[in-house]
């Protein structure tokens, strides 16, 4: 077949989903002390600079037969969730989630805060929609109970001139879910 490129743009539907039309948010556990929550989730809408649409590997359980592998579907693993967020004077956004890890696990005692008296009680779900260029929501992934397990550097420099910290968070969770492509439903 011969290359064609009214054959391609036809093919493309609306021009194409774009990488910087996107949007997270993030909630906080309900049984965790963090600071001004509403006002941190609602701000961490414009502050997350860069994230990802999820993705999930199938695992495989390998069977010897004959001389031969035979490949048998396994489990399913999520990778870790990461968010870059652009820091404030303020710190708030970093500090929610310094607060969140410390309540988890604080610094100083090595406790969990009394709040937290189960699983439930330190994990929140997070999302990321995906827009189309007419401003419309053309994809939403709901991260059920996700937790921060790392929360990176700020690096400081005196010769970093005209920029504005960021820094990366990365979360577990225990799956994802999107409507039209996973037996959960979107709440």
């Amino acid at each position: 077949m011969a290359f064609n490129v009214e054959n391609f743009r036809a093919a493309m539907v609306r021009d194409g989903a774009r990488p910087n039309l996107f949007e997270c948010e993030i909630n906080y556990p309900a049984g965790a002390t963090i600071s001004n929550s509403s006002t941190v989730r609602r701000t961490a809408r414009f502050m997350c600079r860069a994230a990802q649409l999820p993705g999930s590997t199938m695992g495989y359980v390998s069977v010897p037969y004959f001389g031969r592998e035979v490949k048998l579907a396994g489990n399913r693993i999520f990778q870790d969730w990461t968010v870059t967020v652009i820091n404030d004077e303020n710190f708030s956004i970093r500090n929610s989630f310094e607060q969140w890890m410390s309540a988890i696990n604080s610094h100083v005692g090595n406790r969990r805060q009394s709040t937290l008296i189960s699983t439930n009680s330190y994990v929140a779900n997070g999302k990321v929609f995906q827009y189309g260029k007419t401003g419309n929501k053309i994809k939403e992934y709901v991260f059920r109970g996700m937790f921060p397990v790392d929360v990176s550097a700020v690096e400081l420099d005196w010769g970093s001139n005209d920029t504005i910290e960021e820094f990366v968070v990365s979360f577990q969770y225990q799956y994802w879910t999107s409507a039209g492509t996973t037996d959960g439903a979107i709440v």
